[in-house]
């Protein structure tokens, strides 16, 4: 048995996931006063997203089981010691990447998330799943939290914050990052900047699309 699918942490992400499920329909609702145009702006900019991710307060906005396996593996199969977050919601991904750390036999996982309501409800969450000693809440704007106090070297990141930030949190993790470590991307649809960047190879990342809606990279040098 491993940590993910024991009975204690097992349960608690059923019961995270069913919430994020009914969910669904409030997080449509809460920007459902805005245009298509009006989120993808919001979507895509570096200055204004904390207006529109300020309307998700009280939503998970959860990663997918799948993409929560995924980070599982990945963190397990590179034995993962070192593992940096952005976006921490109510800390569904952090429990699965957490779990891979304690099956590792220990690390630091240090992620960051701007709402103080989630930053609670993550942390309980972590207390829940007996995971809490394996993770550093960072609360704040992430462009500052995670600019020091960083691993001297970077197994795997997921990104699952502001999508128009991917690029600026690249470039705080990018020289931490050892060869072979993965970046995980959520809807990085909306950040055409950083698939562009990854996709290139001339910039050292081996990069696929993984499911409708993660990009999967890997660091080559």
């Amino acid at each position: 048995m491993t940590t993910l699918t024991s009975p204690r942490l097992a349960g608690l992400l059923d019961r995270l996931f069913a919430q994020a499920s009914a969910a669904v329909e409030d997080t449509r609702l809460a920007v459902a006063d805005l245009s298509d145009e009006e989120r993808m702006r919001l979507m895509q900019s570096r200055t204004d997203y904390r207006a529109l991710y300020g309307r998700f307060k009280n939503a998970p906005l959860a990663v997918s089981r799948e993409t929560g396996a995924l980070l599982y593996m990945l963190a397990r199969g590179t034995r993962a010691r070192n593992i940096v977050e952005f976006g921490t919601s109510f800390g569904i991904s952090t429990l699965h990447l957490a779990a891979a750390l304690r099956d590792n036999g220990g690390g630091r996982l240090i992620t960051s998330e701007f709402e103080q309501s989630k930053v609670a409800r993550a942390r309980d969450n972590l207390v829940a799943g007996g995971l809490d000693d394996l993770v550093e809440i960072r609360e704040g704007d992430a462009l500052e939290t995670l600019r020091t106090g960083l691993p001297d070297t970077i197994d795997l990141v997921l990104l699952d914050g502001a999508k128009a930030l991917y690029p600026d949190i690249l470039d705080l993790v990018e020289s931490r990052l050892k060869p072979g470590a993965f970046v995980v991307a959520d809807n990085a649809d909306y950040s055409p900047d950083y698939l562009a960047r990854v996709r290139s190879p001339a910039n050292g990342y081996m990069s696929v699309p993984f499911g409708e809606d993660v990009e999967l990279s890997m660091r080559l040098r």
